[in-house]
């Protein structure tokens, strides 16, 4: 499945605030990226169509399973990668800076290769 790498961004953002406020606005959306509410509308609609995540009455934004997937894998590649830049004595907030920037690139054979070097696999 190809998908641009802003919208993993918005996905993962949305799984993250989930997991942490448990409701999830758009508006939460873009103080947490810093982002317009117009981008991030914009930006909604079109995951929307695309079938990853629902708006509910209330506003409130839900992943859909196609959605849930692609955002706990970046998920799960940006802690990975904070983890391992830290092990390398990179400060934490540079760390996951780095990670957010490298975690889309990567294959799935070297992201394997990395988790096996953690002890993730």
């Amino acid at each position: 499945m190809n998908i641009y790498e802003s919208a993993e961004d918005y996905l993962e953002a949305i799984l993250m605030l989930q997991e942490r406020n448990g409701v999830v606005h758009s508006v939460d959306i873009a103080e947490e990226k810093n982002f317009s509410k117009a981008s991030v509308s914009i930006a909604m609609k079109k995951l929307r169509e695309n079938g990853y995540i629902m708006m509910e009455k209330s506003g409130a934004i839900r992943l859909l399973e196609p959605g849930r997937r692609i955002a706990e894998d970046i998920y799960e590649r940006h802690q990975v990668l904070t983890e391992i830049f830290e092990k390398l004595g990179v400060d934490h907030e540079i760390a996951a800076k780095d990670a957010c920037k490298v975690e889309h690139d990567l294959s799935p054979e070297t992201f394997e290769a990395l988790k096996r070097c953690v002890g993730r696999a």
